[in-house]
């Protein structure tokens, strides 16, 4: 019957052997862990501008006697989207209208829009968020953006101009 070495040279050379392999295993651990719940945190922000972004693009093709009132109805349900989300900074909401070209261009400066399918026009509602970084915990955020787009353009038709 072996008795358990305590007092051998090989025995004393194998202490602390256990504290080095969980210092090494829990590191590699926490950096999953972070990493995960960073970018669980950032593609929720993301899905939620993405979210507001289509809502405001449909609610510019509501119909609106202007383009003034479509752009303001865009504007106004993509922020009603913002307050279900924790952001670090005030989202910038734009919603344009442009003109789709016969090359696959786009006027967006003087879009001319109508029935006919060269004056065929899209609605682009662009949802930004910068500094994201505030949002996150406080250790090394590298490959994390500062600032987050969701974007939705959707095709109308000339009808209701």
């Amino acid at each position: 019957m072996k008795t358990p070495c305590r007092h051998t040279f090989a025995c004393r050379r194998q202490r602390g052997t256990y504290a080095v392999e969980f210092s090494v295993v829990f590191i590699v651990s926490f950096t999953l862990l972070y990493a995960l719940i960073c970018y669980g945190i950032v593609f929720t922000l993301r899905f939620g501008l993405q979210n507001a972004a289509e809502d405001g693009a449909r609610a510019a093709l509501r119909y609106q006697t202007s383009w003034t009132n479509r752009k303001a109805e865009a504007e106004k349900v993509a922020k009603a989207q913002m307050p279900k989300l924790t952001l670090p900074s005030e989202p910038a909401i734009v919603a344009q209208r442009c003109q789709m070209l016969a090359d696959g261009a786009t006027d967006c400066v003087t879009p001319k829009c109508g029935m006919s399918w060269d004056y065929r026009c899209q609605v682009t509602v662009t949802v930004t968020v910068t500094n994201i970084r505030t949002a996150l915990p406080p250790l090394p955020l590298f490959a994390v953006p500062d600032s987050l787009v969701g974007q939705a353009s959707m095709l109308h038709d000339g009808k209701s101009l």
